[in-house]
């Protein structure tokens, strides 16, 4: 059952998990299982609001790696929309600034995952004729 601190909904057939303002080791699980259920009704992309968040633990950040090792393996990945900078500073400080994709607003978070299902769309033949030589 989903946790009602991080409710699921689906905005343009992505999911998008919205989190509380504090994320730490009470609700750590409630995310983890969000994550999972919303893994479930996408593209294998979900997206993680993080707008009103302003303090995320080490058992947050867990969750949020966790997911993200899920979804790439499914071809997917997790996104991070943040608009202040406590989350944001946390994440540069343990590195993940350079793992997680961020914005600054669901619109673009959104914008940014139709745009790579239309990269996918045009596969390995966009490169050219040239890249299909250099793999054999």
């Amino acid at each position: 059952m989903p946790d009602a601190r991080f409710p699921v909904e689906m905005a343009r057939g992505v999911p998008v998990v919205s989190a509380p303002e504090e994320i730490d080791i009470n609700n750590a699980d409630g995310l983890r299982t969000a994550l999972l259920e919303s893994a479930a009704q996408g593209p294998g992309t979900v997206v993680v609001n993080l707008a009103g968040t302003k303090f995320c633990d080490t058992a947050g950040l867990h969750a949020l790696v966790s997911a993200r090792k899920r979804a790439l393996a499914g071809g997917g990945e997790v996104m991070l929309v943040m608009a202040g900078a406590a989350v944001q500073r946390i994440l540069a400080i343990t590195g993940l600034d350079q793992v997680f994709p961020t914005f600054t607003s669901l619109e673009d978070a959104l914008a940014q995952v139709s745009g790579a299902e239309s990269g996918l769309d045009r596969g390995p033949s966009s490169a050219g004729p040239s890249a299909d030589a250099d793999r054999h």
